[in-house]
């Protein structure tokens, strides 16, 4: 095993981010490296026709708010007080690599589902990070 010095922790704020966040302090610790944890807001979709309901970007805003506000707790919780909290808006795969490659990570954790039936065909984002990341990846695999 390489022994890494940044890693990139990526959490979607569901009740599975503190089975992959603890794996990220746990290895984080033992590397002596240092914790990036990341987490993207899509874009909200918007009305093809340019009519919305509400105006998308004080939706945006409230999620990202939200987001960083939940991001803070769980990393204070799980003793990540030390890492970097980062909230993205974007495309969720996009923003993972634009992030890992600004950031110079060794290695980008990730959760992973199983998937059966017709999800098997869906490109979903732990399959385009680890075919796409420069780095190592290492997916959790989610309970």
């Amino acid at each position: 095993m390489s022994e890494y010095k940044k890693i990139l922790v990526l959490l979607d704020l569901s009740e599975d981010s503190d089975q992959v966040a603890i794996a990220g302090r746990d290895l984080a610790a033992y590397s002596n490296a240092a914790i990036v944890v990341l987490h993207v807001v899509d874009f909200v979709p918007v009305d093809p026709l340019g009519n919305t309901l509400m105006p998308t970007v004080q939706i945006e805003e409230e999620l990202v708010d939200a987001s960083r506000r939940k991001l803070g707790e769980l990393s204070a919780r799980l003793g990540l007080a030390a890492a970097v909290c980062r909230v993205e808006t974007g495309n969720t795969k996009t923003e993972i690599l634009r992030v890992a490659n600004e950031e110079s990570v060794d290695l980008i954790i990730l959760g992973s589902r199983e998937r059966h039936g017709l999800a098997i065909l869906v490109n979903f984002t732990e399959d385009t990070v680890l075919h796409s990341a420069h780095c190592d990846v290492l997916a959790i695999r989610l309970k």
